[in-house]
């Protein structure tokens, strides 16, 4: 789909590629067709004039954006291998990530750059850290360059014996690095080769069907790249919630892409929605499906995916909704998408595999099965139904209990978000907390009326404690950071006692 998007983009170049909001939430073309193309062909022909050969790895500290999607473009043309660096990571897991993947350059924009040197404080502020550019190795500055930046990325280079596009290495060539988790001494990334990663935006496209006489909205590589191969124009979501709102009202997108934490500020904004919303990286409940439906959305998609494999299964807000009257247990992602398998192992962790699934873990071997960590099973329509996550367990009394199949039942009107997290209780042994994130205006007395009867149920899973308060997030996409909720309720019930 790289290849083809190469070339579609050079159709049609005077068309919008890339928008952006203004304050008012009217469009602003941030980049044509033949504008993204044109950059993408500049950095292809620099990066070859270094010396860049296919299998090499290049690092990327870029900002989402049309900029970034060139540098990738670029990367893929070349056969080059592309190592997503996250500056919100800090120093010393950056350190310990690029010792394993080695770039041969690092391409950084000048605010990936600045948390280095001249803009140090704000950057802090920003909670964005970098380690001294010395200890990144060669670097190289797109965009604009500030004082302070590494030297640009020359991008006059002569582009004889660049690679045309669909020249490059076949199928089972590494195409992109994914940093994940792991620590600083054992950093952990996922390696998707170029297959597995086409594989994926095949999906995608499949699920989305974008048209092209429809803008879509969204962020992500995986929207991006399907979308503009289709001949949409892609709509970067507006940072600010109020301006979004305006945004997705002047815009009217075909299909919009956000995460769950992005909608639940756009609804607390009075946003609209329009034709098909999807939304994904962190967990989606029906209330919150049902809610953009109720907010104008014509469907509600929750996407299950992992970086190692995106996106696995997919499911409707009614279907979703439907599952959850019927008094089911646990939380359904929907079936497994065409050339996904799934099944449980022996303990009950879902394991999935497919054309899209990761090569393997850097320095690790191949394996084609994905461990996902989640607990789960096939319910008989062969649905996959999430249990929670097997380190999220909580251990009281002796007995196992896992959060994910509690969880959903806490999504009572009025609620934004709640999980269940165990705290010490001495001996080894945990409390069980429900932590409730009350939606704006929710009447607490109310509230805690209302799930006196869900938490009645959860029988031998019922909580020691109930606890209202808002919920720390982490991550790129702000998921639930359980270990910072689980220290919140040691500290508030350890003062109300």
């Amino acid at each position: 789909m790289l290849d083809h998007l190469d070339h579609a983009l050079r159709n049609r170049p005077e068309r919008p590629a890339v928008l952006t909001a203004t304050r008012s939430g009217a469009p602003r073309v941030r980049a044509t067709r033949g504008e993204l193309a044109e950059l993408a062909d500049a950095f292809a022909a620099a990066l070859h004039a270094r010396g860049l050969r296919a299998g090499d790895t290049v690092g990327v500290a870029v900002r989402p954006g049309p900029r970034a999607l060139a540098v990738l473009l670029a990367l893929w043309r070349l056969g080059l291998r592309g190592a997503v660096l996250d500056p919100g990571a800090g120093p010393d897991v950056l350190r310990a990530r690029l010792a394993l993947a080695r770039p041969s350059l690092v391409l950084a924009d000048a605010a990936a750059q600045a948390v280095a040197g001249w803009a140090r404080p704000l950057a802090r502020r920003a909670r964005l850290a970098l380690p001294d550019l010395a200890e990144l190795g060669p670097v190289a500055t797109v965009g604009p360059r500030l004082p302070g930046c590494a030297p640009a990325l020359e991008l006059g280079a002569p582009r004889r014996g660049v690679p045309a596009p669909g020249d490059g290495p076949d199928g089972d060539a590494d195409a992109v690095i994914v940093f994940t988790s792991g620590t600083t001494s054992l950093p952990r990334a996922v390696v998707h080769t170029r297959a597995s990663l086409a594989a994926g935006m095949a999906t995608v496209s499949a699920l989305f069907d974008a048209r092209g006489d429809r803008p879509v909205l969204g962020g992500t590589f995986f929207v991006l790249v399907p979308s503009l191969a289709r001949g949409a124009a892609v709509a970067l979501p507006a940072g600010n919630s109020r301006v979004l709102a305006r945004q997705l009202d002047r815009l009217r997108p075909e299909d919009t892409y956000l995460t769950p934490p992005r909608l639940r500020d756009a609804l607390g904004a009075g946003a609209r929605f329009h034709g098909r919303v999807w939304t994904g990286s962190a967990p989606a409940g029906a209330g919150l499906l049902e809610r953009v439906r109720a907010a104008g959305a014509a469907e509600a998609w929750g996407v299950y995916a992992l970086t190692e494999l995106f996106p696995a299964a997919a499911v409707e807000a009614r279907e979703k909704s439907a599952f959850a009257a019927a008094g089911e247990s646990g939380d359904l992602v929907g079936a497994p998408l065409p050339g996904v398998l799934a099944e449980p192992d022996g303990n009950g962790q879902l394991l999935l595999a497919g054309p899209a699934a990761r090569h393997r873990y850097l320095g690790e071997e191949p394996d084609p099965w994905v461990r996902t960590g989640d607990r789960a099973r096939l319910d008989g329509a062969g649905r996959i139904v999430l249990e929670g996550r097997s380190k999220d367990m909580v251990l009281r009394r002796a007995e196992n209990i896992y959060p994910g199949l509690y969880e959903p039942a806490l999504h009572v009107p009025g609620v934004e978000l709640a999980v269940l997290v165990g705290i010490p209780a001495g001996d080894g042994d945990e409390r069980l907390v429900a932590v409730v994130q009350p939606r704006r205006g929710a009447d607490e007395r109310a509230l805690r009326a209302a799930l006196s009867e869900p938490v009645r149920r959860m029988g031998a899973a019922r909580p020691d404690a109930l606890l209202l308060a808002r919920i720390p997030l982490s991550g790129r996409s702000r998921k639930p950071d359980r270990a910072a909720t689980a220290a919140l309720a040691a500290r508030r019930l350890g003062r109300a006692r």
